[in-house]
């Protein structure tokens, strides 16, 4: 007897809340210039979405953040009310109490969607384009310096709230308010399992 293949979409939704991108720039972070592209701002309208990122967007270190399988970095909007107790906590608030969308570097801000949902593999498919999931990102001194406080690596760390990176499966378009399914990959390994196989280096 044949048995059907089960349906490989998932009954995951979610939407971007955000669409965000940035210019590298050269910064002061420890007393030297730094070039980065970590500060993010919110595109007006839909934005194109090419194999190696969204339109205007920059990287300053593609080593690092960007190329084909970090094209675009994804982070759940669900977690921001964290990093804004933590930055209280730090002090960093009573100076600089902003925080929106695109301040923890993300292009996409993500509702509905956490790292637990995804696996890497798995594809985020929009109306205009098709996004797949890479790794999770890790964080960086540049991260630090963006947060105000120099325990937000270590934080990211012990919370797991990393967020994760996109390949672009299909060119298109996106824009802010953009609902989107998520179709299942091979769901060998998730991007919770991927970033405490990467943590050592950051809770030390």
């Amino acid at each position: 007897m044949n048995v059907a293949a089960p349906s490989l979409l998932s009954h995951q939704r979610g939407t971007v809340v955000g669409v965000q991108v940035a210019v590298a720039r050269k910064v002061q972070i420890g007393g030297r210039a730094i070039l980065t592209g970590i500060h993010k701002t919110s595109a007006k309208g839909p934005i194109a979405v090419h194999p190696l990122g969204l339109e205007g967007d920059e990287q300053a270190d593609p080593s690092v953040h960007g190329g084909l399988h970090k094209a675009i970095y994804a982070y759940p909007s669900e977690h921001y009310g964290y990093w804004k107790s933590a930055r209280q906590t730090a002090g960093v608030s009573l100076i600089d109490d902003a925080l929106g969308f695109g301040s923890l570097g993300e292009n996409l801000t993500l509702r509905g969607l956490l790292e637990s949902d995804v696996w890497v593999g798995d594809v985020l498919q929009f109306s205009g384009c098709a996004l797949r999931v890479t790794q999770p990102r890790e964080p960086c001194f540049k991260f630090n310096a963006a947060m105000g406080f120099n325990q937000a690596s270590k934080l990211m760390a012990q919370s797991g709230y990393c967020g994760f990176y996109l390949a672009v499966e299909r060119s298109g378009f996106i824009g802010a308010d953009e609902s989107f399914s998520l179709i299942l990959g091979p769901r060998q390994l998730g991007i919770p399992e991927s970033f405490r196989a990467k943590l050592f280096k950051h809770l030390r």
